[in-house]
C-alpha cells in the first residue's frame, strides 16, 4: 500500500483501487487516510462517499472499516477524502508535541516518554518524574511560542534501510533535532500557531504535559 500521507500530508483527496473487500472492510492500493499509530489518532474521512468508521494498521497495510457495506468491489476505482480541518489540527499538534518534548528534555535531562497521544483536541506527553512539572511550564511555553513565531522548516522523511521507519527533523536554536516518527506534520513551525501548556496529575511519580493550540 502506498501511503500518500507520508509523501504529501497536505493532500485532501486521491483516487485509489480497491485491492480487497469483505463486508464493510476495505483495502486500497494507495491512501491518504492515516491509521492510528505512534499515539496519533486516525484520520476522519470517506472512501467512495462512505464514512470511515475505523482505520486499522496491519502488517500488510491499512484496513478501513466503513460505516456500511459499500456497493463497490475489488478492482473498482474509488475516491478517498479526508476531513482536512481534523487532519490539519492533528498535524499542528503533533509538531507542537515534538517541540515541547525537546524543550522539556533540554531543561530536565529526561529523554524518555512513558506515554503520549495526539488527538483533535490536544496532545499529551507523559514522563516518569518525582516532582510536579508545573514550575517548568511557563518557561517551556514561552520558548515554544518563540519557536513557532519563526519561519523554520520541518522535515519528515523515510529511512533508507527501512521503508516503514520515518523521522521528524527541525532546527531549533541552531541544533538539529531529530526524532523517529511516522505521523503527519506541518512543513513550517509558523503553521503550528500558539501553544498552551498545562500540567495534569496522573499519579505518584508520573507527570503529564497537556498541549493545546490557542
Amino acid at each position: 500500500m502506498r501511503r500518500l500521507f507520508w509523501e504529501d500530508p497536505y493532500l485532501k483527496e486521491c483516487e485509489a483501487t480497491v485491492m480487497g473487500r469483505m463486508g464493510p472492510e476495505v483495502q486500497l492500493d494507495q491512501t491518504i487516510l492515516f491509521a492510528f499509530s505512534g499515539g496519533q489518532a486516525s484520520d476522519q474521512g470517506k472512501i467512495g462517499g462512505i464514512n470511515v468508521q475505523e482505520a486499522v494498521k496491519t502488517d500488510q497495510g491499512i484496513t478501513y472499516i466503513l460505516e456500511r457495506v459499500p456497493e463497490f468491489n475489488e478492482g473498482d476505482k474509488v475516491k478517498v477524502e479526508i476531513d482536512w480541518d481534523y487532519r490539519s489540527k492533528i498535524m499542528r499538534l503533533h509538531s507542537a508535541a515534538h517541540v515541547v518534548f525537546y524543550l522539556f528534555s533540554e531543561k530536565t535531562g529526561i529523554t524518555k516518554l512513558i506515554g503520549s497521544n495526539i488527538s483533535i483536541d490536544k496532545a499529551r506527553l507523559d514522563f516518569a518524574m518525582g516532582t510536579p512539572v508545573s514550575e517548568l511550564l511557563p518557561e517551556i511555553e514561552a520558548k515554544a511560542n518563540k519557536i513557532t513565531e519563526k519561519d523554520i522548516q520541518i522535515k519528515t522523511y523515510g529511512d533508507e534501510q527501512d521503508e516503514n521507519r520515518r523521522y521528524w527533523e527541525m532546527d531549533i536554536d541552531g541544533k538539529e533535532v531529530k526524532y523517529p516518527c511516522g505521523g503527519t506534520h506541518v512543513k513550517n513551525a509558523e503553521e503550528i500557531g500558539r501553544i498552551k501548556l498545562k500540567r495534569k496529575n496522573i499519579g505518584a511519580g508520573k507527570e503529564r504535559i497537556e498541549i493545546t493550540l490557542i
